[in-house]
């Protein structure tokens, strides 16, 4: 395992397709906001398979403004991914002044110690959104092996985990951020997440003050 310093978006992505190892790599985008990360792996792979989950209408609309002709060879899914199928509220984040329209913290999770560690992010009242399990998603899109998650879901990490238990053993990577400060309720640290992936180690890890990234290999593929 590496500890490694803050890396350049574009440096992770690089060497996330390193270890792919293939010209069109099955990815999930969970927690895609505005596209960034799938442009960045389109780039990179152009034969690649996105599968892009958003929730926030605010980021849904950036995602369709910024991906571009990207966005033909994408498939965006305006749900959350979680460990039922329905509805669930999702808290939107907000600033003020330059940090308006700040959606980059929202989160089917309530927050909990962002409120303290980022004072000047402010949750506005929760939306409902659709949620859908990721081995229900799956088996309807019958993929049946992925090659990397790329999570981004502000401390709902355990709630992803505990529906996609089957997509999980199909995973070869997963790369997430995580923090070990609670900063939504019931957010998972580090070591709580890896004992719920026994079968993944950890390749790469990028910590950051409140909190961080981990890229994760799948030893059992």
């Amino acid at each position: 395992m590496e500890t490694r310093e803050p890396a350049s978006a574009l440096e992770v992505h690089q060497r996330i397709v390193s270890f792919l190892q293939k010209p069109d790599p099955v990815i999930l985008d969970i927690g895609s906001y505005d596209g960034t990360d799938s442009s960045r792996f389109l780039r990179l792979c152009p034969e690649a398979h996105l599968y892009c989950f958003e929730p926030d209408p605010r980021a849904i609309a950036r995602f369709k403004k910024n991906m571009g002709l990207y966005l033909e060879k994408v498939r965006l899914f305006e749900i959350a991914i979680s460990d039922k199928n329905g509805r669930v509220d999702f808290h939107p984040s907000n600033g003020d002044g330059e940090a308006k329209d700040w959606a980059l913290s929202g989160s089917i999770r309530r927050p909990k110690n962002h409120l303290a560690e980022y004072d000047w992010v402010r949750f506005d009242s929760p939306i409902s959104v659709e949620t859908r399990r990721l081995d229900d998603w799956c088996a309807e899109a019958n993929l049946s092996k992925i090659d990397l998650i790329w999570m981004d879901v502000q401390g709902a990490e355990a709630d992803v985990f505990a529906g996609g238990r089957q997509t999980l053993n199909n995973t070869r990577f997963i790369y997430t951020e995580y923090s070990d400060k609670e900063l939504y309720e019931g957010q998972l640290t580090l070591q709580a997440m890896l004992k719920l992936l026994p079968s993944f180690e950890v390749v790469a890890q990028y910590p950051r003050a409140v909190e961080g990234d981990v890229l994760l290999r799948n030893t059992s593929l």
